[in-house]
């Protein structure tokens, strides 16, 4: 039934189908876009059974350890008690993009977005996923790079960085467990980037890596085969973001672990202006935004809404 059928869509067909029908242990986020819309997803609640921890619980709703961490500050994250109740705080305000459709890496909150063009339903598509990055000192430079080149089973040549620390490391390391790309990559056009997997999973919401970003194996499988080379990149650090949903203005605020944002104040006033400019007049509650600050659990937090609609405040 493929033979007729352009080799890129057969190959994103057979992907979506691994990813649908097989167990995997996460489903990537993904949402169809609603014009001026800017804020998707939702925050529940599950109860912790058997020996689940915190890991085990980001992994399966595909989140990273920073986020289930942050959403949980009660809990630890080893060993939470069974019966607990935990936040699944699978709810996100985009990233600005200057430009329509690419990838926007995000630092501050360890997380990607992709913005596409559904090929099948002609409809515009955000997908997002959790990722690992560099750790102090490495951190990936800001900016924009295109996706140059795409790699299934790739073969690790270890850099400088890397055989400096590690002198008995193997000049490469070919594919298989043992190799910390994963089964797929994407590069960057400088720099030695490039957006891979891992063999160290845990490592996803975390600050680990050279400088590459990493995601889980199942959300790299996916993304490799929706991302085509040419894409445009653009790496930003934003640990506060606001944005809208059904005239209520969210703001969501991130630890600034870079200690980047002189006045966390003053930045989400900034933000929280984005969304009058899309929704008009409104009323900001400076109670609540001085809350999403001091919390900083990346928990999008209603805190303006419209003038007119003050009294349906959440």
């Amino acid at each position: 039934m493929f033979a007729s059928w352009p080799k890129s869509i057969v190959r994103l067909t057979l992907s979506l189908a691994i990813v649908f029908l097989c167990p995997v242990l996460g489903q990537a986020a993904s949402f169809r876009m609603i014009l001026h819309q800017t804020v998707y997803g939702g925050v529940r609640e599950v109860r912790i059974h058997g020996d689940e921890n915190l890991l085990d619980l980001a992994r399966e709703y595909d989140l990273g350890y920073n986020q289930i961490v942050a959403a949980n500050p009660t809990l630890d994250p080893w060993i939470p008690s069974r019966g607990d109740k935990a936040v699944i705080p699978s709810m996100y305000v985009l990233p600005t993009t200057g430009f329509a459709s690419g990838i926007i890496i995000n630092l501050a909150e360890m997380r990607l977005y992709y913005f596409y063009r559904d090929p099948v339903k002609t409809v515009d598509m955000v997908s997002t996923f959790p990722i690992g990055v560099g750790r102090s000192g490495y951190s990936t430079g800001l900016g924009v790079y295109t996706i140059y080149s795409k790699a299934k089973d790739p073969v690790w040549v270890p850099p400088p960085s890397v055989r400096k620390e590690e002198p008995d490391i193997p000049v490469k390391v070919l594919p298989g467990p043992d190799n910390p790309l994963g089964g797929f990559i994407l590069r960057f056009s400088r720099n030695a980037y490039g957006i891979h997997g891992t063999n160290r999973p845990w490592g996803v919401g975390r600050r680990v890596s050279h400088g590459c970003i990493r995601l889980y194996p199942e959300d790299i499988a996916r993304l490799y085969y929706l991302v085509p080379v040419g894409t445009l990149v653009e790496v930003i650090y934003k640990p506060i973001k606001a944005g809208n949903r059904d005239g209520v203005c969210f703001l969501q605020v991130y630890e600034d672990f870079e200690n980047r944002i002189k006045d966390p104040f003053s930045t989400a006033l900034m933000e929280i202006s984005r969304c009058q400019q899309t929704i008009g007049p409104i009323h900001v509650d400076l109670n609540r935004v001085k809350e999403a600050i001091r919390e900083h659990s990346g928990i999008p937090i209603a805190v303006a809404w419209k003038e007119k609609g003050r009294e349906s405040r959440p």
